[in-house]
């Protein structure tokens, strides 16, 4: 296991139990995605991934060293996160040197500062808006900035804060493609994430966060029957998951090939519900 964390509990300066005995690992190579309602907790847990945060009590374990007495520094060697809001790690004159930052600060050697710089770049189609100011780009820009800085440094683990936000569909496709690449490369990809499209269709695992506790923790395989079944309003099922219990087909559909293929094998639709029927506002 890349992360193991045993009965973690955070508390806030106001007493509010933002974290309350979570545990779970994460092996190299996995993409996890980490869902739940707003204040369940999971940037908060995000954050103790970093160092950020700290515990009140229970362990974290990065790598197999725990992270007792690791500084930020340290830590952001083997973890790179991504915040939800990339104003907050951006402070260089331009791209490429925002970019540069992390590798540099991390002392690599000026030949392989340059290769992650531009392979980073390349792979956030940033390469050219190099040279441009990080303030003068769209949001969505910028949040690919704070991504390739990331993606410089080279860490075995990234964790992404709410990475869709913000994002057009080409932007979204491209994250897709450099999650699906960076597992493939053996790296952990952590995403915390409301988008239930962009999970099912690029991770493996999802974990559910519910009152500062693991609520649920499985395949992605077998999170929409999970949804379907829980009364947690919160959680949503992806698009096509709706639209194939709308045509009435047996079983949950999630990705694009999916759905598809039953399109493809003949699969005979049941007819639309009618306008008086009543749609739980979760299948809509």
């Amino acid at each position: 296991m890349i992360i193991r964390i045993d009965s973690l509990t955070f508390r806030y300066p106001n007493g509010t139990t933002a974290l309350d005995g979570v545990s779970f690992g994460v092996g190299a190579g996995e993409r996890v995605a980490i869902v739940g309602a707003n204040g369940a907790g999971k940037s908060t847990l995000a954050r103790h991934l970093v160092g950020i945060e700290r515990p009140a009590s229970g362990t974290i374990e990065i790598d197999g060293r725990p992270t007792d007495g690791l500084g930020i520094a340290e830590l952001a060697r083997t973890v790179g996160f991504v915040f939800q809001n990339p104003d907050d790690q951006l402070h260089a004159a331009s791209v490429v040197k925002e970019v540069g930052f992390g590798p540099r600060n991390l002392c690599f050697p000026a030949a392989r500062r340059a290769e992650l710089v531009e392979s980073a770049l390349r792979r956030t189609g940033l390469t050219a808006a190099r040279d441009t100011h990080p303030h003068h780009l769209s949001l969505g820009e910028r949040k690919r900035v704070a991504l390739a800085s990331v993606l410089a440094m080279d860490t075995p683990v990234v964790v992404l804060d709410e990475p869709t936000t913000g994002q057009d569909h080409a932007s979204i496709v491209l994250l897709g493609n450099l999650v699906d690449s960076l597992a493939a490369d053996g790296r952990t990809v952590l995403a915390i994430t409301h988008d239930m499209d962009f999970c099912v269709e690029h991770f493996d695992r999802v974990i559910v966060l519910a009152n500062g506790r693991v609520a649920w923790d499985g395949p992605v395989a077998d999170w929409p029957a999970h949804v379907a079944d829980t009364a947690d309003e919160s959680l949503e099922l992806p698009q096509l998951t709706r639209l194939g219990r709308r045509l009435g087909w047996e079983g949950p559909v999630t990705t694009v090939p999916g759905f598809l293929d039953r399109l493809s094998s003949g699969t005979d639709p049941a007819p639309l519900p009618s306008a008086q029927t009543r749609i739980p506002l979760r299948d809509r």
